[in-house]
């Protein structure tokens, strides 16, 4: 009996050039949302936010370089990795949450959508091949992947080119502590319908929560006293997030698991949303806790977050290319491997996808 999989046939991502470390942040003046400056030295708030996030370096796109420019950088080595004409390609799905941000503005570019801007550049003269967006915060790229997959079940498309791209760098309020958690950053897959009986996605899980959750991310004005109230920046009730993940996101990795009935021993990886890296270790302790298991084991979470940060939609792409690539050394993969994707975001908004190499 045939069975249709979406398995992943290439990779690829793209890290920015420029180095933004801690170090740099020690000269800025930060204020609460109250606008009230915080008094306690910002080299101390800075080592503060590394011991809590794990985060050390996060890189930024140059001036001249968009998220669709990013976009397209990581689609075309996914593509070269799949072996993949792309002509062949039904579908372009890329995950963002601002669109292209106009520097210096914090007026974002969506119109044409970034997939279409992908396309462009990518030179596809296919007029079948579908390009769109989606936003879905920080899980928009695996929402892509559950899309696409849904798609090959449909009868719909058989390859799709699912990318996540984000430069956040540029809507970031420098007066606000949160700011240093985010990057930018583009990262992609190719998937291919295959008629397969072991690899390809197993299961997934998806949940939304939008009632009280849904402005724990939002836009809002500056913390600088007397800031322009016109011109909006991303903003995080950063205790109200951190309490949602741990509640829901173990639960949603645990479902997904239980919907491919694998047992939690066989899991290899987990390949979660670089958001915190404390945050990131609750929720794997308290999945495996949810099985009643012993403490996971020590190499079970790859983690990027120290030196890109938190590039939203692109982290776990990226994250998942550069094991793949062997960038990570202490990350091994192998054939038969059954691996998680998992994150959580805006909206507020979390999903999972078991997945067998």
């Amino acid at each position: 009996m045939s069975s249709i999989r979406a398995v992943i046939t290439g990779t690829g991502s793209f890290v920015p050039p420029i180095i933004k470390t801690n170090k740099d942040f020690t000269i800025h003046n930060f204020y609460a949302e109250d606008n009230v400056r915080i008094e306690t030295d910002p080299t101390e708030v800075v080592n503060k936010f590394e011991q809590i996030t794990g985060i050390a370096e996060r890189r930024y796109a140059t001036a001249t370089m968009d998220a669709s420019d990013m976009g397209a950088i990581a689609a075309r080595i996914a593509l070269e990795d799949a072996g993949c004409d792309p002509e062949t390609l039904d579908q372009i799905i890329v995950a963002h949450n601002f669109g292209n941000v106009i520097k210096h503005t914090i007026q974002t570019d969506v119109m044409p959508a970034l997939a279409s801007r992908i396309k462009h550049a990518l030179n596809i003269k296919n007029p079948n091949c579908v390009p769109y967006d989606i936003l879905f915060g920080c899980p928009g790229w695996i929402q892509g992947v559950i899309q696409a997959d849904a798609f090959f079940k449909a009868g719909i498309a058989k390859k799709c080119l699912v990318i996540g791209t984000e430069t956040l760098s540029r809507v970031l309020d420098d007066y606000d502590r949160d700011s240093m958690i985010f990057s930018d950053g583009a990262g992609a897959c190719v998937l291919e319908a295959k008629d397969e009986t072991e690899s390809g996605i197993l299961s997934a899980s998806v949940q939304a929560h939008c009632l009280d959750e849904v402005n724990y991310l939002f836009m809002g004005k500056s913390n600088y006293p007397d800031s322009d109230p016109r011109i909006r920046y991303i903003k995080m009730k950063g205790r109200k997030v951190y309490e949602y993940a741990m509640k829901h996101v173990p639960m949603a990795m645990k479902d997904c698991l239980d919907k491919a009935g694998v047992d939690i021993s066989v899991l290899k990886k987990v390949f979660i949303h670089q958001a915190n890296e404390k945050m990131d270790e609750g929720i794997i302790k308290a999945m495996y806790k949810l099985y009643g298991s012993t403490p996971p084991p020590k190499d079970i979470m790859p983690m990027s977050i120290h030196k890109l940060g938190n590039s939203s939609v692109a982290t776990v792409p990226t994250l998942y290319d550069l094991v793949t690539k062997n960038e990570m050394p202490e990350h091994k993969l192998e054939k038969g491997d059954v691996i998680l994707f998992a994150s959580v975001g805006a909206g507020m908004n979390i999903n999972a996808v078991c997945y067998r190499l």
